[in-house]
């Protein structure tokens, strides 16, 4: 198996849409890495780099720390499958299973032994005379990989296999695709939008936006340790609530302020000494599911959050609450959740804050000129005597109310109007500062 190194890739279209920018990431041999992200992130043009079908505009990859030419990516052998399947029609299965087979020099026997040895793999022996006008969705992409493996690769490029089939062939497919990796031992690097998919298949995922790295690390990590508020709002299902916040330091406690209600902290609490620094600075709150606990009756808690529940999910074994809590909830623009429609171009890669030592960038950030806005007005006291800097909304006054999520047993969940009250798990409360970096209380 090979290693496989992405050392500053970045890719240029025309136009000036920067599809991959400045990514560096090592694929130990062996490891499957599922590179996550939103719609319009670059993570198939970074799949189509690995596979040498696209030239980086800087940059390049290295299989075992070599630049591979055409012959030494014949060595490798990269297989990658596709989303759409990309099968011959007019050939039957076993055709074309051994296709890639038949461009070399393998013998009729051997060949036929290896189509036979995939299609076990897979589980479609029996479907081996079939052509795939007659074959579902879930055995057509049994066949795609089929042909992908028969040649016994060292690398697995996978881009987003499983996205064109309905929950229930995805759910098993999901769960056969990666054992067979583990079983093969494959280097494999999987593209997928489906946090499911990526945090149960991957060893290790890498979180995309517009092209750029935001976080790399185990499924576990990346979910309970974000270091960023777009991977904390990225990644959760029911994603996380939202909201604008900020500090108030008083001489025995910190709170907490979302507008309507606050969060109270002790002084002598050891998960304060973040936040007496922060005097008056505005935050980011980010509320999971697993951070709330529905409670009933008086409390003396100061990590408790009162609404009214607006609606309920039913899911039979439990049913997601959904809470107004009177709350401002974070803008899309500083969440990062937005979805490009063509991609970044390079004039808003340029009007961020670049980060240090960025050579692409430094050479290309004197042709267009940065642009800053400066900080939205205050626009509202509380009554806890200061003054939170709120984003407007989309007609320039206050967003639209925010809601938080908690999960009740079925059957008997509250209904609609009832009023709620939530325990916050101050171990799991994210919080992020204004240019949406990880404020840790640890």
């Amino acid at each position: 198996m090979v290693t496989i190194t992405i050392d500053r890739l970045t890719k240029v279209f025309d136009g000036g849409v920067v599809a991959v920018e400045d990514l560096s990431l090592e694929i130990g041999s062996g490891e499957f890495v599922a590179l996550l992200g939103p719609t319009g992130c670059g993570k198939s043009t970074i799949l189509r780099l690995v596979a040498g079908l696209e030239e980086p505009t800087t940059g390049r990859v290295l299989f075992d720390g070599e630049a591979p030419d055409e012959r030494a990516a014949t060595r490798q052998r990269v297989a990658m499958v596709f989303q759409d399947h990309a099968l011959y029609p007019n050939l039957t299965v076993a055709q074309n299973i051994g296709f890639p087979l038949r461009l070399g020099a393998e013998p009729v026997g051997a060949l036929a032994d290896r189509v036979a040895e995939a299609a076990a793999q897979l589980g479609i022996t029996d479907l081996l005379h079939r052509r795939p006008g007659r074959l579902s969705g879930g055995q057509r992409q049994r066949v795609a990989l089929a042909r992908a493996i028969v040649r016994r690769p060292h690398a697995f490029l996978l881009d987003e296999p499983l996205s064109n089939l309905d929950a229930g062939v995805r759910a098993e497919l999901r769960t056969e695709l990666s054992g067979l990796s583990r079983r093969l031992g494959v280097t494999t690097v999987y593209v997928t939008h489906d946090q499911v998919e990526a945090m149960t298949m991957a060893d290790r995922v890498a979180v995309l936006r517009r092209g750029r790295l935001q976080q790399l690390g185990t499924p576990a990590q990346v979910y309970s340790d974000p270091t960023s508020l777009f991977v904390a709002a990225f990644l959760g299902t029911p994603r996380p609530g939202l909201f604008q916040g900020a500090v108030h330091v008083e001489s025995a406690r910190v709170l907490i302020d979302l507008g309507s209600q606050l969060l109270e902290l002790s002084r002598d609490d050891p998960r304060t000494r973040e936040l007496v620094g922060r005097h008056t600075e505005r935050v980011t709150l980010a509320i999971r599911p697993d951070a709330l606990t529905p409670v009933v009756g008086d409390t003396d808690s100061g990590a408790v959050l009162r609404g009214t529940v607006r609606s309920v999910e039913h899911l039979g074994h439990e049913a997601l609450v959904h809470v107004d809590i009177g709350g401002v909830p974070t803008s899309v623009a500083e969440s990062r959740l937005e979805h490009p429609d063509t991609g970044t171009h390079l004039a808003d890669v340029l009007a961020e804050e670049p980060p240090s030592g960025h050579p692409f960038r430094h050479t290309l950030g004197r042709l267009i000129p940065h642009q800053r806005t400066s900080e939205p007005p205050a626009t509202a006291r509380t009554e806890y005597g200061f003054y939170p800097v709120y984003d407007p909304g989309p007609d320039g006054g206050q967003p639209p109310p925010g809601d938080l999520v908690v999960r009740v047993p079925a059957p008997v969940p509250p209904r609609p109007g009832a009023p709620m009250m939530l325990a916050v798990d101050l171990d799991r409360l994210l919080l992020f500062d204004r240019a949406g970096d990880r404020i840790r209380l640890d």
